[in-house]
């Protein structure tokens, strides 16, 4: 591992310095090379998925893992969508002329090198090298062993595209996933890792925060909850529910409770309650189920008596991920903007739209749950960190 570590940091020193043409011209250069190794990388995705199902995994998870051709072309379309997006690098965040002369900018760097500990989901491999190779940084990508196959194919083929770029092959290195110690060694690698991005069920994320000592960005689980207020479009509000829990369940961002006023019960609730059934979806009313990431066809269901006690609801079994509300009240929309405290709210929008790619940013790391430096989906700004540039001509301190 400290040989890895120590040529993570060598392709991050390079990254530094490379243009955005060159990153660019890398970037395009790996999407290029996914799409000429579809066969190979299906093939091994194909016994990580029979793997997972000889287990008994829950279908729900064997879904995070399936790669098809249309979604190596999604991956493949995420690569070219980075590249055309601005290089942070070097972008100045602010920056000033002082009574002294001296003239300071605060302009942005790469982290160096990123670790990101992830489970399952293998597309999140080529999310991760193309965020962290556009924005100057190096990355060690330990994903899960349910994985382990379809990931080395992935990082094989990108290291390739980078060799024939010129540019470092280190740049993007897969960490051992045949143990947990390779998990421990990363979480103890301060000095020679700079941050960590773990990207997971919440027993990982909490074990990455609560045990490293290298710094972590939090990620978080997503109990994500649609409030149906008194004064919401039915239409309106059926459409998004129905996107929110059905589009795609397995992933963070899908809807896992609902609110509905309890005004809307005779008239709301049975047409949820059919819509949800004609879908394919189990509804939950017990108490035990509220604070629930199900991550598959279940949602939890709840009637609230007002908008105060939807957000109190939130409050405490909201997972800070994302939160909507359906109304045609402005003072109720305004409310709950204000007093819920998520990443991301939403008015009268699915959910889903809490995504990098869909919020115009590319593809990304993850969405943060936490406060400090990151919330939110957490694209190419976020993967840097800053520096002062303080230039003068012979001042000194009185």
């Amino acid at each position: 591992m400290t040989t890895i570590y120590h040529r993570a940091r060598s392709a991050a020193v390079k990254l530094a310095g490379a243009t955005r043409a060159a990153k660019d011209q890398a970037l395009n250069a790996m999407a290029d090379a996914l799409l000429s190794n579809v066969d190979k990388i299906v093939a091994a995705n194909a016994v990580d998925v029979a793997s997972a199902r000889d287990a008994g995994t829950p279908e729900s998870t064997v879904d995070r893992l399936l790669l098809t051709p249309a979604r190596i072309e999604g991956m493949a379309s995420g690569l070219r969508q980075i590249a055309a997006l601005p290089d942070p690098v070097g972008e100045v965040v602010r920056g000033n002329t002082l009574p002294n002369g001296l003239r300071v900018r605060q302009v942005r760097v790469p982290f160096g090198v990123v670790g990101i500990i992830y489970e399952a989901r293998p597309n999140v491999t080529a999310d991760a090298a193309g965020l962290t190779l556009k924005s100057g940084n190096a990355v060690l990508l330990r994903g899960s062993g349910s994985a382990a196959r379809s990931n080395a194919a992935i990082v094989a083929v990108l290291r390739s595209a980078l060799t024939g770029c010129g540019m470092p092959e280190d740049a993007i290195q897969l960490v051992d996933a045949s143990t947990r110690d390779s998990v421990k060694e990363l979480m103890r690698a301060r000095g020679l890792v700079d941050v960590l991005i773990p990207r997971g069920g919440a027993e990982l994320i909490r074990t990455v925060v609560e045990e490293s000592s290298v710094p972590v960005i939090e990620t978080g689980v997503g109990n994500c909850h649609i409030y149906v207020d008194e004064s919401a479009d039915l239409d309106v509000a059926e459409r998004i529910l129905i996107n929110a829990k059905v589009q795609r369940p397995s992933v963070c961002n899908a809807a896992e409770s609902l609110l509905v006023h309890a005004s809307l019960k005779d008239t709301f609730l049975p047409r949820a309650l059919k819509a949800l059934a004609d879908n394919g979806v189990t509804v939950h009313t017990k108490p035990e189920h509220y604070g629930t990431e199900f991550l598959s066809l279940d949602i939890s269901l709840r009637v609230v008596d007002s908008l105060d006690e939807a957000i109190d609801h939130i409050r405490r079994f909201g997972s800070g991920h994302s939160e909507a509300i359906i109304t045609s009240s402005l003072a109720a929309a305004d409310r709950f903007t204000a007093e819920v405290d998520a990443a991301a709210v939403l008015v009268n929008a699915s959910t889903r739209f809490v995504d990098g790619g869909e919020l115009g940013y590319g593809a990304e790391i993850g969405i943060s749950t936490q406060k400090l430096h990151a919330r939110g989906p957490m694209g190419l700004p976020e993967l840097t960190s800053t520096k002062y540039v303080i230039v003068g001509e012979g001042q000194i301190r009185g």
